[in-house]
């Protein structure tokens, strides 16, 4: 099909609805006059001697006796007939225009229907998903050529994000091994006794063993986050038995802080990366945990409703303030910078569960508890 521009659909669609429009209106307006006009030829013959005449002619014979009488109900009828005639007219064309207004919308809804589909297109772009997010040619040649500088915009941005990743993964790699090496110099002198030591020193020797530990933990997250696209998503995830796990794992810590933890998961099943979930969960649950009052509860809640699969990590701690719950799934964002290294944060354990979330087309959103500290709500679609 050849391609026609936007502009000259919308010229050749309007100029054809116009000329319909004043088609019937014209023929509408003509059948009502001539309506009227029959009306007066039947007070006519009413009043005159019937002469078998053809109904497109008017013969006005009236005796003399009763002319002023027909005089009289004739401009009666004339009077009428024009009020009539001109309230008819203004409906019809009310009518006409009403009648006009709702074509014009669902004409005009067809014909812009590529835009609204390269809108919702646009809508779904993601980071995760830009190879995915090309939009094939279209027959309108506007939107053609828009199509064409989209694609390949998408290219360029896909470009830019690989070298990002590429970059993170190889400084990643880079800092690995320096690290290890420090680590393992550290522990071999931490393994054996130093007598002659002085309190500055083995201040230092703590405070770099800390760094170096929080460094490789951030290396690590680094690394993960640049391979979360490599990682296969097909797998069969039982959520309520991941959540249970998480929680096992993470009892020992919630015991030194005195939390309570509570499952409350149905039997739910979804396809991704077990070892994601698995991550994104361990995370928000820690979190939970690290940030919440002595003596505090960590409820997980798992359901689903028809294709959505919700998940909830709700903690009794401070809370968040509303206008930094969506920057804390910026990487290195830290709501109390101090209390976060104090407990061995490196600012990146968000940002990986936004990123975990986001590659399963899930979202994540942040609210505060009503009986206190924060509410994690995650939702994927199956």
């Amino acid at each position: 099909m050849k391609r026609m521009s936007l502009q000259w659909r919308l010229t050749c669609i309007i100029t054809l609805y116009i000329a319909l429009i004043c088609g019937c209106l014209t023929m509408l307006i003509y059948k009502n006059g001539v309506y009227y006009i029959d009306s007066l030829q039947e007070t006519v013959d009413a009043r005159g001697d019937d002469n078998g005449s053809s109904s497109d002619e008017i013969y006005i014979s009236i005796p003399e006796d009763n002319w002023d009488d027909f005089a009289n109900d004739f401009s009666v009828q004339v009077y009428n007939n024009k009020a009539d005639y001109k309230k008819n007219s203004l409906i019809i064309s009310a009518l006409l225009a009403l009648l006009g207004g709702v074509a014009t919308y669902f004409i005009s809804g067809h014909a812009l229907k590529p835009i609204g589909k390269f809108s919702d297109k646009i809508e779904e772009v993601q980071a995760q998903n830009l190879a995915d997010s090309r939009i094939e040619e279209n027959n309108v040649k506007e939107l053609n050529q828009l199509s064409v500088s989209y694609n390949k915009m998408l290219e360029r941005l896909s470009d830019a994000f690989d070298i990002q990743r590429q970059f993170t993964a190889n400084a990643a790699h880079e800092l690995r091994t320096p690290l290890s090496l420090i680590q393992i110099q550290l522990d071999s002198y931490n393994s054996n006794p130093h007598p002659g030591n002085d309190a500055d020193t083995e201040q230092t020797i703590k405070m770099v063993t800390e760094q170096n530990d929080r460094l490789g933990k951030m290396v690590k997250t680094l690394l993960d986050m640049s391979e979360l696209q490599t990682v296969g998503r097909d797998d069969v995830i039982m959520v309520n038995a991941l959540v249970d796990e998480v929680l096992a794992d993470l009892e020992p810590l919630a015991q030194e802080k005195n939390i309570k933890l509570i499952g409350k998961c149905t039997d739910i099943r979804m396809i991704g990366s077990d070892i994601l979930i698995y991550r994104m969960v361990y995370n928000l649950v820690e979190n939970a945990i690290k940030y919440n009052h002595s003596g505090g509860l960590v409820t997980v809640t798992a359901y689903q409703k028809e294709k959505h699969i919700y998940l909830s990590i709700e903690d009794t701690g401070n809370g968040i303030p509303e206008e930094l719950r969506q920057r804390v799934f910026e990487p290195f964002f830290r709501v109390d910078k101090s209390r976060s290294r104090e407990l061995g944060g490196v600012g990146l354990g968000l940002a990986l569960v936004h990123e975990i979330v986001s590659a399963h087309d899930g979202t994540i959103t942040v609210r505060s508890n009503p009986s206190g500290g924060t509410i994690f709500d995650v939702s994927f679609t199956q």
